[in-house]
């Protein structure tokens, strides 16, 4: 863990959970992995706020624990899994997506189990029926068959998922007790449970009614009170989440690279592949051109000879995003998932290199990407850049360690007047350090947030109190002129230094999404890349 990556984690862990949590999860992040006693000890917090602290990260995924250095008769020692830390800055792009793909009931049932970490499907659909009832008009309802359905569709597409349970039946109460476990406690990953996308039938039909004479909501149940699901919690698949990501930044640059025809191939093809293809593998399963025919929808007006000549087109590009592997069938065609990050990343660098440094550093760093190893003179004349000029954007990018310098001698004495001076740029050690700064940039979003927050808290605390009043008198029936009176307990200047700072944190989200999604595809160029060697 870089000391970015460790200060991204605290200010997470506190924006989330507060600030005792953030102090046990820091503590364990640097100590890698401690018991009970001991992270009691050293962090000088009481015991109880410890135990409920890993309580809280244990919950959410965010804390692994097992059998420690001694064997099973030692105490359990904890450990912090960081990536699912940086899920954490994904949360509403998630359910954005959750939203987007299953409407309204979708986005509030990943909303839902993100803000508890794992829950009972059972639970699940009551929660969201009461929520979407609360909001519609009086008299209305939602049936829970509806949540039901959604929920079914979201585990068969692997967006949720079955949480492991637990290999020893008494370890579900000493999670956080610094007891004696045996070496099995910790759940297994949850693809290596059978039935990991099984739902269980639960007893839950009815509605939930609104009362029209009340704010409160009547529950109705026909059937026996019991759901029949108790102990069988589910999370969300945080990794399907991301394919789905990826897939969709890999449709986006065939999209913008060809045209909207050729970017609903590609996706067909992935649509078709998405089940088959393990998370981690450089290609998805090769199709024939037969296959992806017959699975285009008929709103794309894509007739058999279009479609072969448009999967010409994507083999052929330099993109190099399909590839041919066989000619029965029509054809048999994959998506190259490696190659599609790789551009994805390298075209990713580009644009940091012409935003910081302008169009014409971005020149020659794409030229020593292309060309992979140019002395200083051929940087010139291939960029047709002035000597003076392209020795100093080499030189910044060099400082910068965007470019790096490779010596060749042609004696073993490393002469200088007998040594080659190549500059060149290595693709993955680079995304590692724009990786690095992003989390750098992330952190400092983060940071201006919470002192923007903290520095405003009176005024906003006024402001929510205010909201609170007139959400009251509106369902009581008061009139406009109550209304109006309590609307202006808010003086102009207040309500001024309140849309300032509202459209100030709207930006802060905003760049903290977008940097997300450059960490999001360097990252997956990165693992993408240690997978295949």
């Amino acid at each position: 863990m870089t000391a970015q990556e460790v200060r991204l984690c605290g200010l997470l862990l506190q924006e989330h959970f507060g600030n005792v949590v953030e102090k046990v999860g820091t503590h364990l992040i640097r100590s890698g992995v401690l018991n009970l006693r001991a992270l009691a000890h050293e962090t000088k917090l009481p015991l109880d706020l410890v135990k409920k602290s890993l309580c809280v990260l244990v919950q959410h995924g965010m804390c692994t624990f097992g059998a420690g250095r001694r064997g099973p008769a030692g105490p359990v020692e904890y450990r912090i899994n960081c990536e699912h830390v940086f899920h954490m800055l994904r949360y509403p792009r998630y359910i954005y997506t959750a939203k987007s793909l299953y409407g309204d009931t979708g986005e509030l049932i990943v909303e839902e189990i993100l803000q508890r970490g794992q829950m009972t499907m059972s639970s699940t659909v009551k929660t969201v029926a009461d929520r979407l009832t609360h909001n519609m008009p009086e008299g209305q309802s939602m049936d829970y068959s509806e949540v039901v359905s959604v929920f079914s569709q979201l585990v068969e597409t692997h967006f949720l998922q079955r949480c492991p349970p637990l290999a020893s039946a008494g370890s579900s109460s000493s999670g956080a007790v610094d007891t004696p476990l045996p070496v099995a406690t910790q759940p297994t990953e949850p693809e290596n449970h059978p039935d990991c996308y099984k739902l269980p039938y639960i007893n839950l039909t009815g509605q939930l009614l609104q009362s029209k004479h009340s704010s409160h909501t009547k529950k109705l149940f026909s059937g026996q009170p019991l759901c029949g699901d108790d102990g069988i919690y589910w999370q969300v698949n945080f990794q399907r989440f991301h394919l789905h990501f990826r897939d969709q930044a890999i449709i986006s640059a065939v999209s913008c690279k060809l045209d909207q025809s050729s970017s609903e191939i590609v996706r067909t093809m992935l649509r078709m592949s998405e089940v088959t293809t393990p998370a981690h593998a450089a290609f998805t399963q090769a199709l024939s051109a037969n296959e992806i025919f017959r699975a285009l929808l008929s709103s794309y007006n894509i007739a058999r000879p279009i479609l072969d000549q448009y999967l010409s087109l994507l083999v052929d590009d330099p993109m190099e995003f399909v590839g041919k592997t066989g000619d029965s069938g029509g054809g048999m065609y994959v998506v190259n998932l490696h190659r599609a990050l790789a551009n994805l990343a390298r075209a990713t660098l580009e644009s940091v290199v012409q935003e910081r440094f302008g169009s014409r550093s971005a020149r020659i760093f794409r030229l020593l990407l292309r060309k992979r190893h140019l002395e200083q003179k051929q940087v010139e004349d291939f960029a047709m850049i002035p000597a003076k000029e392209a020795k100093d954007m080499l030189y910044k990018l060099l400082s910068e360690n965007l470019v790096q310098l490779q010596e060749i001698p042609k004696t073993p004495d490393y002469a200088p007047s007998r040594t080659f001076y190549l500059y060149t740029v290595n693709q993955l050690p680079t995304a590692r350090l724009l990786l690095q700064n992003c989390y750098k940039t992330v952190g400092n979003l983060i940071e201006r947030r919470l002192y923007e927050t903290k520095e405003n808290k009176r005024l906003l605390e006024k402001s929510q109190r205010i909201e609170a009043i007139l959400a009251s008198l509106q369902a009581t029936g008061a009139e406009a002129a109550q209304l109006t009176e309590v609307e202006e307990m808010i003086t102009v200047p207040e309500r001024q230094q309140l849309e300032s700072l509202r459209h100030h944190i709207n930006k802060l989200d905003s760049s903290e999404n977008q940097v997300d999604e450059t960490i999001f595809l360097l990252k997956s160029y990165i693992n993408s890349t240690q997978a295949s060697h």
